[in-house]
């Protein structure tokens, strides 16, 4: 039993690490900037306040930023969010 601890031990740390490093990859892949959000909890509206709580920031900001954009343009922001 001990020695089957000992071989399974490092494969199952080299897994986890290996997933964690995807995970932080996507993190780090992040499309918004400190600007961005900060724009976004000054002036956010009750509405776009409730769409990060249910669906997160990428649709939040797609909302907020479709109300700041003049209306050429719109449904290709929401286009790009409404399948995810």
């Amino acid at each position: 039993m001990t020695v089957f601890l000992v071989l399974l031990f490092p494969l199952m740390l080299l897994v986890f690490a290996v997933l964690m490093e995807r995970l932080e990859s996507r993190l780090r892949n992040v499309s918004m900037s400190e600007g961005d959000i900060e724009e976004f909890l000054d002036q956010a509206q009750p509405d776009e306040v409730n769409t990060f709580i249910r669906e997160g920031w990428g649709r939040a900001l797609a909302v907020f930023r479709l109300r700041r954009k003049p209306r050429r343009g719109r449904r290709a922001i929401l286009g790009r969010f409404s399948k995810s």
